[in-house]
């Protein structure tokens, strides 16, 4: 089993290849003009990856573009092997006149982006298992303990995740999102976000 990569190490590695860190995972997109294009595109990245695309890349076929995700899937993180393939994909595709790129200020409905709920609970080993019956979730790769994160075994849905309480709190929700942008559209997001009517609470950073 390869060691996981640091988000600073994936990040360095990748940014000018068009590839933004999200989550233990690699993200970016290849604007295209068509469905059918999308569909080349596709089998031309796991042509590209060859025998390890099962076990890493992730892709979503859309009319005008195609979203590419990279993670070593049966640890669910970042490794060397990911980063190697994440040029590997971007080579294969400027050799055809296209590129992968976060969609950061360039007019698209928005970048590559992860959303995450939050349940914040006392006794997260009670309220897991409905949580994960009533989506039909499964563990994360793994993570199985009783009060590890939650995953859509389809990629469709956002990943649950459980923050520990340590008393009743009737003054506000116990459900939030986590919106995880890339680095340099979080500056912009926060002051759409201010101009919308929000408030800026925190300026705090994990990076």
């Amino acid at each position: 089993m390869e060691r996981p990569l640091s988000r600073r190490a994936a990040s360095d590695a990748t940014s000018d290849q068009g590839w933004r860190y999200l989550l233990g995972a690699l993200r970016t997109s290849v604007p295209v003009g068509s469905l059918v294009q999308a569909t080349e595109v596709a089998a031309r990245m796991v042509a590209a990856c060859g025998s390890d695309a099962d076990g890493h890349l992730r892709v979503d076929i859309r009319p005008d573009r195609v979203v590419l995700t990279l993670q070593s899937l049966d640890q669910a993180a970042l490794t060397a092997c990911d980063i190697d393939l994440a040029h590997r994909l971007s080579a294969a595709l400027r050799t055809v006149g296209l590129r992968t790129e976060p969609e950061i200020g360039t007019g698209a409905p928005r970048s590559v982006q992860v959303v995450e709920i939050a349940i914040d609970a006392l006794d997260i080993a009670a309220v897991r298992p409905f949580w994960k019956a009533v989506l039909g979730y499964t563990d994360e790769a793994g993570a199985d303990g009783p009060t590890d994160p939650i995953v859509d075994p389809v990629g469709q849905g956002p990943a649950m995740w459980f923050q520990q309480m340590d008393q009743p709190r009737p003054d506000r929700n116990r459900i939030h999102f986590d919106i995880c942008v890339p680095h340099d559209e979080a500056p912009r997001r926060i002051q759409a976000a201010l101009t919308a009517g929000g408030r800026l609470v925190s300026a705090g950073t994990v990076w």
